[in-house]
């Protein structure tokens, strides 16, 4: 530890900074807004924290999401209900300017690329606290269960919270999942929520949530699910001209995922949350479908856990603190069976670690001017079981200052982060150390003042850490790689409308952007087999659009609608000789777009969706041979509470994929066609 701080000094200020703060006294002084609830919350207390009550307020998320400095798109668990979205993947697809990579099937692996940047450059944090994948540096999202979602957002740049950690300051985009809170009836100290899930091809999803208040400043829940599918459902896939009809393979899955959740509200000026999370699957890995031969005898296993705590309090009327620890563990063993390798057999088990240590404290210096400190500190390691294992470890640290100003009808902010990294392995020489500062600055000014009416203008610098597997993979890791560095540029105006007879909300975003990638990360043929190098420079530039309206039909009937739209170009920049000069990267479709429309009443909830993605390129000649058609998905779902006296019960069907559409993501991965669910929740 000493040698930590004695590397680190920014660690060693902080903590004294913040260890002052702590034994401060606290300011009896009323703030103007309730210091005890982060600007991204919804979760009030009262006065002694002896009643937790979760609060819809829409229009108040919906406000912050068109009047942010950047771009910040939000979803909550009720549109995710009504809209019949499936899984994670399903639900983040719906933001514009997003890429998913999904690889078919509940078992493929699902990741996602914010404005063509790249997986890597997309942060994930869950609850607060950061997820990372050191090995590949792209987390599956496919991982994460929509049971116990409160809501999602994604922010370009970073969100407005001067709270959060410095980890996410350094990455380009940052998706946030937050989860439900306990909620309880009035009079109740427990409360228990049950839902089972059932489709084609062997799917069945089983929930159950438990929540106790065990006293007025402990609170408990509980909650699991477990999701089992053969997976092999039916397709079409075009192979040369003719098309062919099969089934999927190797695509059974069999996932457990739980969390524990401990609430200590304290007061409302101190909240502990702590947090236990375990994921666990066993899948097959279905291949591509080539040549008429959609086997594939791959096996995953996987395992993924970890413990947080967070720490929250409000000082006084003028500071705020924030304590993150976390320990994580990573496990996976690949298996595959063929003449191709020795004895017919291959497999590989790998294993990371991951301490997670984060402060921050945020100070009102006036009315006007809030600044934010964090300091992060992360180690990792990895192993794996080929006897050529380097055994790697890295210790990280991420340093963020920040500075907000409000005016009247105008926010400025302005972000220095700063990323030192230290490694070390057992086995050759380690990789250099590793330094840089980098700032980010943002606007938004309201040009009329009974208006709401905005214009907003970003620009960030990023860089992205080499993985463990750039660095270190047998054959194909390169120790001498430099980081990717970005630049991100916006530029884009929001407007929102308020009551307008019976349209009651309108809002209206749109953003234009440029985005440039030096250094990027490549694997390149060599003489006898592919390395690792720095050789890519890309640019990204395009236009995000966003809609929603929201009309009020009459009493209890409401009716949303909501849209988005992407335009993006993404060149390679590499080399000017190349015949793919400037060409679209692959699996980068110009044209993007979703929409939405829900209805509420006392009787029923429908919602209908449709998501449309434009033809892309898989591979970098931007040739007619080498084009992915489009595709448009789409999906309706219909529902209904009954409510009794002491319990409620909601019955739920979805038809995904009404219009059949048999389509690829990602060439030679068939996704599935038309099917229908049905679900049945009861809460106690």
């Amino acid at each position: 530890m000493k040698r930590i701080f004695k590397k680190y000094p920014i660690l060693l200020l902080v903590a004294n900074m913040v260890a002052g703060n702590l034994f401060c006294n606290a300011s009896t002084d009323t703030p103007s807004t309730p210091p005890s609830v982060p600007e991204n919350s919804t979760l009030f207390f009262d006065s002694i924290g002896s009643t937790l009550k979760e609060v819809e307020v829409v229009s108040r998320i919906e406000t912050k999401e068109v009047s942010a400095v950047m771009p910040l798109q939000i979803m909550t668990s009720a549109e995710i209900e009504k809209l019949g979205i499936t899984d994670m993947a399903d639900a983040v697809r719906r933001f514009s300017g997003v890429n998913i990579r999904d690889y078919g099937g509940l078992g493929g692996v699902k990741t996602v690329s914010v404005r063509n940047m790249g997986a890597s450059h997309t942060a994930v944090s869950y609850d607060g606290a950061p997820v990372d994948n050191i090995e590949g540096g792209q987390v599956d999202i496919g991982r994460f269960s929509l049971n116990n979602l409160s809501r999602l957002t994604l922010a370009v740049g970073q969100d407005n919270d001067l709270l959060q950690c410095a980890r996410l300051y350094s990455s380009a985009a940052v998706l946030g999942i937050t989860t439900r809170q306990p909620d309880f009836k009035e009079g109740r100290k427990f409360s228990i929520e049950t839902k089972i899930k059932a489709g084609p091809w062997g799917y069945v999803s089983p929930y159950l949530k438990w929540s106790q208040k065990i006293s007025d400043k402990f609170i408990f829940s509980l909650d699991g699910d477990y999701t089992h599918s053969d997976g092999n459902y039916p397709f079409l896939i075009e192979n040369g001209v003719e098309t062919e009809k099969a089934r999927r393979s190797n695509s059974k899955i069999d996932n457990w995922h739980a969390e524990a959740n401990l609430v200590f509200p304290f007061s409302s000026r101190h909240r502990l949350d702590i947090k236990g999370y375990f994921y666990q699957s066993k899948r097959g890995v279905p291949g591509a479908v080539t040549l008429y031969n959609p086997v594939s005898t791959e096996t995953l296993w996987g395992r993924d856990a970890f413990v947080q705590m967070k720490y929250r309090a409000t000082l006084s009327n003028k500071w705020k603190i924030q304590f993150i620890g976390k320990y994580a563990n990573g496990w996976s063993r690949e298996r595959e069976t063929g003449a191709q390798y020795a004895g017919g057999l291959w497999q590989a088990e790998y294993t990371q670690n991951e301490y997670f240590l984060s402060g921050a404290t945020s100070f009102r210096a006036t009315d006007r001017l809030s600044l934010g400190l964090a300091q992060d500190v992360m180690f990792n390691n990895l192993s794996y079981t080929k006897k050529d294992c380097p055994f790697p470890a890295r210790v990280a640290s991420y340093t963020s200052l920040t500075a907000k100003f409000r005016g009247e009808r105008y926010e400025l902010t302005a972000n220095l982060n700063g990323v030192a990294t230290s490694e070390s392995v057992k086995t050759g020489k380690a990789p250099d150390s590793f330094k840089c500062l980098n700032p980010s600055v943002g606007a938004t000014w309201q040009p009329i003042e009974d208006v709401e009416w905005n214009l907003r203008a970003m620009y960030k610098k990023t860089d992205r850490l080499p993985t463990f597997n750039d660095l270190y993979y047998d054959r194909l890791g390169i120790r001498t790689l430099r980081p990717e560095r970005a630049d991100e540029y916006n530029i884009g105006t929001t407007w929102l409308s308020g009551s307008l007879g019976i349209l009651e909300y309108c809002s209206i975003t749109a953003d234009g952007y440029y985005n440039y990638v030096n250094d990027k990360i490549v694997a390149m043929p060599s003489t006898h087999n592919w390395r690792m190098m720095n050789y890519g420079k890309v640019q990204m530039y395009g236009i995000d659009l966003n809609a929603f309206l929201s009309f009020g039909i009459a009493d209890n009937l409401h009716l949303n609608l909501s849209g988005s739209y992407s335009w993006q170009k993404t060149c390679d920049l590499s080399d000017k000789t190349a015949s793919n000069y400037k060409a679209q990267l692959p699996y980068s479709p110009q044209h993007s777009g979703n929409c939405s429309l829900t209805f509420s009443s006392p009787w029923i909830e429908a919602g209908y969706s449709l998501v449309g993605v434009g033809k892309c390129y898989y591979m970098v000649q931007n040739t007619a041979p080498n084009i992915l058609n489009g595709y448009v998905d789409q999906s309706i779902s219909v529902g209904h509470e009954f409510k009794f006296k002491d319990w409620g019960l909601t019955l739920r069907a979805e038809m995904l994929n009404l219009g059949d559409a048999h389509y690829e993501v990602i060439k030679y991965y068939p996704m599935p066609g038309r099917s229908f669910r049905a679900s049945i929740l009861i809460n106690l």
